[in-house]
């Protein structure tokens, strides 16, 4: 079958979204203590531009959005072609872990495709259902992203020491504290979906403060990692990078406690750019420090 590409298509992966989800690549990468150059620039490349662009694909051609989703306000309708790119997609970023990286970075994304495939598939669903859905996201983009990505990085086993388990413990309590907000101007297109997320049940002014408490102990977590291994002031410099975060996360909350329509698309995306930003710069700056 001819497949040729149109431009919805590729928008429908929504590559820049990719920079995102850099964050816990790049903590990953700053804490490894050993890196193969080549296999750390390929493992990035692999998840970066293949790995994360088909599950955004994959979920748009599943859920045919008629709303705003992430990084697309105005999404257009998917096809077929989208579909199939996916599959290549996911064959491609298997096949070059395995030459490429190890056998063991391409178990990883395998499981990471998986579970991806799980939580948007029309018959798996895992999404629809507030808990299991929100754990799967916490898990797979938090924790087990990190672990991938140190095994992409350093080109071996991950090992599982007290210091360790706290990053991973801290990986996915970021990744919880931010994913709800990210639903939370979708409550009416994902209801009428079928889908109920966290986000929904907790509600708008619920979701602000689940977020709040979330990235608290997350930053119990982050405390007791770099504690653990001596480096007691690059907490406190995540906590510098923190303050527009906070900041902004703040005045948001005010608003949409005042008028629940501040809890928008708009305000959502600047968000989350507001903290890649500073999260992405953040852990770029621990990388030249260590």
């Amino acid at each position: 079958m001819k497949i040729k590409l149109n431009k919805n298509t590729l928008t429908l992966l929504r590559i820049p979204f990719s920079f995102f989800l850099m964050p816990i690549f790049i903590l990953a990468f700053s804490q490894s203590t050993n890196y193969d150059f080549f296999s750390a620039l390929t493992s990035f490349l692999i998840i970066h531009l293949l790995v994360y662009p088909a599950s955004n694909g994959y979920n748009s051609y599943v859920d045919r959005d008629e709303t705003s989703i992430g990084g697309l306000e105005k999404p257009p309708m998917p096809t077929k072609e989208l579909f199939y790119l996916t599959l290549a997609m996911d064959f491609v970023s298997i096949f070059l872990s395995v030459l490429l990286v190890s056998k063991l970075f391409a178990l990883c994304i395998l499981i990471y495709i998986l579970a991806s495939r799980a939580y948007s598939s029309r018959q798996i669903r895992l999404k629809k259902y507030p808990i299991l859905g929100f754990l799967i996201v916490v898990i797979f983009q938090g924790a087990f992203t990190f672990l991938m990505s140190t095994i992409g990085i350093t080109n071996s086993a991950f090992l599982f020491s007290n210091e360790n388990k706290f990053i991973l413990l801290a990986c996915s309590l970021q990744i919880a504290g931010a994913y709800p907000l990210t639903q939370i101007y979708q409550h009416n297109a994902d209801f009428k979906d079928g889908v109920t997320t966290l986000s929904y049940k907790l509600g708008y002014n619920g979701t602000f403060l689940f977020t709040a408490i979330m990235f608290g102990i997350c930053n119990v977590f982050y405390f007791l990692y770099f504690h653990s291994i001596n480096q007691q002031n690059h907490f406190y410099i995540i906590q510098a990078f923190f303050i527009p975060i906070v900041s902004f996360f703040t005045w948001w909350f005010y608003k949409t406690y005042k008028n629940n329509s501040e809890a928008n698309f708009k305000n959502t995306m600047l968000m989350n750019k507001i903290a890649a930003i500073c999260m992405n710069g953040c852990f770029i700056t621990l990388t030249f420090l260590n």
